[in-house]
């Protein structure tokens, strides 16, 4: 299996992003691909209003786009993650869509942690446009089982930790990683979730700038269960791409068992502050 994960510089241009989409995921085919993965947002960055007026539903254009794709090129695509209109409230879902090689959508997930942080001199809210989703996913695409984050979910390892005991054999993290961030932590807490899960991650990052403040860091890359970079890209448009030996996450489990090594028993979650023990 051969999976590519696709870096872009989207504007709130939903045309001249889909078009560069397009253009970078037949690419990625073309250089053998199977699996390809877009980034967070890709069909269109730009501020939570803008967001809100150009969010669709999963039947919309964007989503219909990304769905012909595959099924013309015959590759498991997620795509990445679009605003989704919701059926209630005012808010919209971000969201990542996982499609089979027929065009069939598989998966849906809605990311559930809102980046609400302040960052470079930057305040970020996503909640004040978007909501949180509930449901953790997982779900089998061409021989994969993929287990489904998005950006700042990749900071919190308990999601990781229960992708990989159910069966995940590769992680999708569709991300617009802040350069603030990106520069000290992105590649650590990708290659981290990797070496702790022991599964393969795909992470597929905007890169550059987009209005209005957004400065996205790049550096899409894709790594093994050892923690080891396969492949990356640094700056600007283009995919990194890497065959995903599902022998060797087998091999690297047996040698060394860490999720097998686990103690259920011996674990207890902390009372969180207030609380009664």
């Amino acid at each position: 299996m051969r999976a590519a994960a696709i870096q872009m510089n989207s504007t709130a241009d939903v045309d001249g992003n889909l078009a560069v989409a397009e253009r970078l995921v037949r690419s990625a085919a073309a250089d053998g691909a199977d699996f390809v993965v877009l980034p967070e947002k890709w069909s269109a960055l730009g501020p939570g209003d803008v967001l809100t007026e150009l969010a669709e539903p999963l039947d919309g254009t964007v989503v219909s786009a990304a769905r012909g794709w595959a099924r013309e090129l015959g590759i498991g695509l997620l795509a990445g993650s679009f605003g989704e209109r919701l059926e209630e409230g005012d808010r919209i879902g971000n969201t990542s869509v996982l499609i089979d090689r027929d065009g069939e959508i598989e998966a849906v997930y809605r990311k559930i942690h809102m980046f609400d942080v302040e960052v470079g001199g930057v305040t970020y809210r996503e909640s004040e446009h978007e909501l949180a989703g509930e449901e953790i996913v997982t779900a089998a695409c061409g021989g994969l089982v993929v287990g489904m984050t998005i950006c700042y979910d990749l900071r919190f390892p308990e999601l990781y930790r229960i992708l990989a005991l159910r069966q995940a054999t590769v992680v999708t993290v569709p991300s617009a990683f802040t350069a603030a961030t990106g520069r000290d932590h992105w590649e650590v807490l990708v290659r981290a979730r990797a070496i702790e899960n022991q599964l393969f991650v795909v992470a597929a990052d905007q890169s550059g700038r987009a209005e209005p403040e957004f400065d996205s860091w790049g550096h899409s890359m894709i790594v093994d269960p050892w923690g080891r970079v396969l492949d990356s890209i640094a700056d600007g448009e283009g995919h990194a791409v890497a065959d995903l030996d599902l022998g060797e996450l087998d091999r690297i489990r047996e040698r060394l068992p860490s999720l097998a090594s686990r103690r259920e028993g011996a674990y207890s979650w902390p009372v969180e502050v207030g609380g009664n023990a």
